[in-house]
């Protein structure tokens, strides 16, 4: 009998996982073993290896039962991670990961949920708000990308789809298409670095109260954050802030754009211009979010809600730690269009008088300083066709925000 402490000896699971599955009818796997590598579980060798390094003390030590393979010896802890990468990369169903192994549906699960408890524990410093520090150079960023002074980020949030049981099913899980879904909120930096993120809440729920329910918004609210420095715009005083898009409150510290009907100046089509590429950058994360990570884009069959926060919250480790690595993606891994395909616009009227005189400093400032032409920011096109989606309203907790995970 095989004992947690014996030697694993199971050194070509790569090799026998290439060899089963780079001829895959339907897929367009790249031929190169290293593209190949990125292709199925979405970082390159390094990244893998040092994800192995953050969990290896918990897979090594504390091994879930049964995970013998068909040959009879345990799994390696980079067999282990490799499972768990596959399942939430593909988002295929736990019997075709099993079956692209050679393990079974059960070792799947286990793997998996051993491996998200672990990431979740051991890569917290890969999602947390930034020191006064890094912050500046947030700020700088995005001022020299997008003309926008003091700003700090980025704000949007997408639904997680899934099936429920029927004595499961309520109003408040069914959102307004009809799905039964959960929120992600998330907050990015310029790299599209998850820097907060709140989710757990109930996608029947609107987007301005799910940002309303958030420990974020208690922060801010109480002054605690986005409330370090200040900039001096033609003798007023400019707030931290973040931008985001018309299903949000307008703020003091959450800037949104004028109202697009019959915009009666160049100064306020000029700072949605502006506000507009900057705020993509959320729109973008979350789309490189699901596209790599794809349990996150497909329906989840009668998922425990209680662990989905958890799932949610290891893929947007995983997404930070492929920036915080210099890793790339492959290219066709992101999804297209928008990550909330399919829901239609809302527009949030609600609106802070002093964040409505923040904007329009903010938007004066840019014409008379930087001036009114803006078409294009460097990676990120103003001809790109996203368009804000979101809708939903009620409340039910099982919120999982990085804020809790920092204390």
């Amino acid at each position: 009998m095989l004992t947690p402490t014996q030697k694993v000896n199971e050194p070509d699971w790569w090799l026998c996982f290439w060899q089963k599955n780079s001829t895959t009818p339907g897929l367009s796997i790249p031929s190169n073993e290293e593209e190949g590598f990125k292709y199925f579980f979405r970082v390159a060798k390094k990244t893998f290896d040092y994800i192995c390094s953050l969990v290896k003390e918990d897979l090594v030590s504390r091994p879930p039962s049964g995970l013998i393979n068909i040959e009879g010896r345990l799994l390696s802890v980079e067999k282990q991670v490799a499972i768990a990468l596959r399942r939430l990369a593909s988002g295929e169903s736990q019997v075709s990961v099993g079956a692209s192994f050679g393990v079974g549906q059960s070792t799947v699960s286990q793997v998996t949920w051993r491996f998200i408890e672990a990431l979740e524990e051991r890569a917290k410093h890969h999602l947390k708000w930034p020191d006064s520090n890094r912050m500046e150079e947030i700020k700088s960023k995005f001022e020299a990308l997008f003309g926008l002074p003091n700003c700090c980020g980025a704000i949007d949030a997408t639904h997680i789809i899934m099936t429920l049981p029927a004595v499961e099913t309520s109003d408040d899980w069914c959102d307004q298409e009809s799905n039964y879904s959960m929120f992600l909120q998330g907050i990015v930096d310029h790299e599209m670095r998850f820097l907060d993120i709140v989710t757990g809440w109930p996608g029947g729920m609107s987007v301005s109260r799910l940002l309303k329910c958030s420990g974020f918004f208690r922060l801010c609210e109480a002054g605690n954050r986005l409330n370090a420095s200040t900039r001096t715009l033609s003798g007023q005083e400019l707030r931290e802030f973040i931008v985001g898009g018309v299903a949000y409150p307008l703020l003091p510290w959450l800037i949104t754009p004028y109202e697009s009907n019959g915009l009666s100046s160049s100064k306020s089509s000029n700072f949605n211009a502006r506000h507009e590429v900057a705020r993509l950058l959320a729109v973008r994360a979350f789309l490189k979010l699901k596209g790599s990570w794809r349990i996150l884009n497909k329906v989840m069959w009668r998922p425990d809600k209680r662990k989905l926060p958890s799932i949610i919250l290891v893929c947007c480790l995983l997404h930070n730690i492929i920036i915080d690595n210099g890793d790339q993606l492959h290219p066709d891994v992101a999804l297209s269009g928008h990550h909330d395909s399919g829901y239609g616009e809302q527009c949030c009227k609600q609106f802070d008088p002093i964040g409505e005189t923040m904007r329009e400093n903010i938007a004066r400032y840019l014409v008379q300083n930087i001036g009114g032409g803006f078409g294009h920011v460097v990676g990120c096109s103003m001809t790109e066709n996203y368009k804000p989606r979101v809708n939903f309203s009620s409340l039910h907790m099982v919120s999982v925000a990085i804020t809790q995970l920092q204390r």
